[in-house]
């Protein structure tokens, strides 16, 4: 039995799978090992298996063992793997160690790099993978790589002409299940002389 994968945040007594023995007399099913943390639990008669506890999606995938024995014989058993999957929730949106950074730029300096931004993201796998982006339309004169979180500009300034000072939103966004989710940092990257 593969059911579909719970969420972590799946609720106490949420049914899982419903296992099923043909027999011709009725069974007794019960947890017989895999279980050592007590996620599950089984019905006896109906093999309907429920949620008994929080998942912790560290813990899982679980692999566990259920016994469908003979009512009034417990010698005759037949046993089946049960594997349950937990899909980790994206629970945090990235998060720059500053909302606000002030970076100078010298006049005439060809494309260079300016600063490097660094968001935290405390969720694991691709929920915690972050990409970075420009927002506002600053883009033209400023690039960011993707990948590196580094701010360049892509030509040089002019300290004598207008304007002296730009503000340049930047973005780290998640790549989160079920959505993404984006932490800002506003750059204002003054022009010196």
């Amino acid at each position: 039995y593969h059911p579909a994968p719970l969420s972590e945040k799946t609720p106490t007594d949420t049914f899982v799978v419903e296992i099923s023995a043909l027999y011709k007399l009725p069974v007794n099913y019960s947890i017989v090992s895999g279980d050592e943390k007590g996620y599950f639990i089984i019905h006896s008669s109906s093999g309907i298996i429920r949620t008994r506890k929080n998942l912790e999606v560290e813990d899982f995938p679980v692999n566990f063992k259920v016994r469908a024995t003979d009512s009034s014989e417990a010698t005759i058993f037949s046993e089946v793997e049960v594997k349950v999957e937990v899909i980790d929730e994206n629970d945090f949106p990235p998060v720059f160690p500053s909302s606000l950074l002030e970076e100078n730029l010298a006049e005439n300096v060809p494309a260079t790099q300016i600063v490097q931004l660094k968001a935290q993201d405390n969720d694991t796998g691709r929920n915690g993978f972050l990409t970075y982006g420009i927002l506002n339309g600053q883009g033209l004169k400023f690039r960011i790589n993707e990948t590196t979180g580094i701010l360049y500009s892509t030509a040089p300034f002019d300290y004598e002409e207008e304007p002296r000072e730009y503000q340049v939103v930047v973005y780290a966004e998640d790549d989160g299940i079920p959505e993404k989710k984006r932490g800002y940092c506003t750059v204002v990257i003054k022009i010196t002389d």
